[in-house]
């Protein structure tokens, strides 16, 4: 067995943007909102709440105590709403460090958090929860160090503020990039940045072009990209993989299908996010090829 130190993984557990879509026609991409897990350097990091939050919680009540370090992107409803349901924060003896940028009314992720919680919205408060939750306030630009893995970030194009992240171990590095609107004129600088040279970017692709730009419902200011988009901004930055991410609900796997085809023609180094994928960043003593695909077992 290798060691914790040695690893580099991505588990993707919800992988879909604005709302929950479960049902006959999301099966194969997965229907749950925005939840990466990162186990890294011998740390776990949790990248948004969305419901896909709520089967990780219970893929780690097998594991307990646990701790983690949980890294949000900004508190629209899609990226929290699982928090509630994280059955891990409940249980006595599980550590959570939970990161957040201040909004721009103020409040900081503790309120944010603890708001939607409050009655009448829901039963129980965040003060019910038994585990020790740390919170952090982090500011834009600021890195995050936990051991030899580091955490940077950087503000995105998103109404009410959204950041990214990029984290770094051991030369490899991941870009966690939604939600985020591309500019038309320019490629976005701070996406650049966090994306520069990485293993893998993984990115708001809510829309396609066509949907982007269609006079009869046009997304222009909705604060989501689309695939081509993130094609440009892989290529420029030197990527080794596009991860598609961020899909809309409206998508079905046939859509998404077809999606996979268009960017694989266009990126041959891309490939769409689905619940349940495994992406591995092996270090140079364990492997020469940096990115592998792996899947893991249907979640509960």
């Amino acid at each position: 067995m290798s060691d914790q130190r040695d690893q580099f993984s991505i588990c993707f557990w919800g992988v879909r943007g604005s709302v929950a879509c479960p049902g006959s026609t999301t099966v194969r991409y997965g229907g749950n909102t925005a939840c990466i897990e990162m186990n890294v350097g011998g740390e776990r990091l949790i990248f948004d709440g969305g419901t896909g939050l709520r089967n990780l919680g219970q893929k780690m009540l097998d594991e307990m105590p646990v701790r983690a370090n949980m890294f949000f992107t900004h508190s629209h409803w899609d990226h929290i709403q699982g928090f509630p349901f994280f059955v891990p924060a409940f249980v006595p003896g599980n550590k959570f460090k939970i990161h957040g940028a201040i909004a721009p009314n103020g409040s900081t992720i503790e309120q944010r958090l603890n708001d939607q919680m409050l009655h009448p919205n829901f039963p129980v408060p965040l003060q019910i929860m038994g585990a020790t939750l740390e919170f952090c306030d982090i500011e834009v630009g600021e890195v995050v160090r936990l051991g030899n893995v580091e955490i940077s970030n950087a503000m995105l194009n998103h109404p009410g503020e959204a950041i990214g992240y990029r984290v770094s171990y051991r030369g490899h590095s991941i870009a966690y990039i939604s939600d985020t609107e591309h500019f038309p004129d320019r490629l976005d600088e701070n996406v650049l940045a966090l994306a520069k040279n990485a293993d893998a970017m993984i990115y708001d692709c809510t829309y396609t072009d066509a949907e982007y730009y269609d006079e009869k419902s046009s997304k222009i200011g909705w604060g989501h990209s689309t695939w081509q988009e993130a094609v440009k901004l892989a290529k420029a930055a030197n990527v080794k993989q596009l991860v598609i991410f961020h899909h809309d609900p409206t998508h079905t796997d046939e859509f998404m299908d077809d999606i996979a085809r268009q960017t694989s023609i266009a990126l041959p180094s891309s490939i769409v996010a689905k619940e349940g994928m495994v992406l591995e960043l092996l270090t140079e003593k364990e492997a020469s090829t940096p990115l592998n695909q792996s899947a893991v077992a249907a979640m509960a």
